[in-house]
């Protein structure tokens, strides 16, 4: 038994070792838990994108996302969501819904709605997007979005009822979220 001993505490430890890696790339939001299932690194830019999708979605089918985005060039997060904010503003298929700006904690939290036309599906995209200092160098955005289709005018109303009841709770969780490390290797 003793000789077993230190074989059962090293595998105790590897156990531990491997669930601290997989919950390190979960993400807990609103009663649903995200798993990171894709990294994209741009060539041109250096930006790092990670894909989060609840269990049974992925990048090519989701009703609901949240996305780790890394700007190792972007120094100020306040910055980079006001110039985005000027964006959705210029945009005519984007709709504002609310800015916040933490300036003593360098954060930022933008919630907007967005209306696209894909393969002859009209939807929205409700999106929060928070900005945040990196620890060491540039900018982190963590950007929740959530699909709504709709095909009269009755669904498109009951939508804009249910993101304004949502909103400012959904904004609140974005704040205290904790942005977990950007992973940079490929995800198979």
């Amino acid at each position: 038994m003793r000789k077993l001993l230190p074989v059962y505490i090293t595998l105790l430890l590897f156990i531990f070792i491997i669930a601290q890696n997989v919950s390190a790339e979960n993400i807990h939001f609103n009663d649903y838990v995200y798993t990171l299932k894709s990294t994209d690194i741009s060539k041109h830019s250096e930006v790092i994108k990670n894909e989060y999708f609840t269990q049974n979605e992925s990048k090519d089918f989701w009703t609901t996302s949240i996305d780790i985005y890394y700007y190792p060039e972007e120094k100020n997060p306040l910055k980079f969501a006001a110039n985005f904010d000027k964006e959705i503003e210029k945009q005519e298929n984007m709709l504002l819904l609310k800015f916040i700006q933490n300036k003593k904690q360098d954060i930022a939290v933008i919630s907007y709605l967005e209306n696209i036309i894909q393969n002859d599906t009209t939807y929205f995209i409700y999106n929060i997007c928070k900005y945040e200092k990196h620890p060491e160098k540039g900018t982190l955005v963590l950007k929740f979005a959530k699909k709504y289709v709709f095909n009269t005018k009755e669904e498109i109303t009951k939508i804009a009822r249910d993101i304004k009841a949502v909103n400012n709770d959904y904004m609140e969780q974005m704040i205290i979220l904790q942005i977990p490390e950007i992973v940079e290797k490929e995800i198979p």
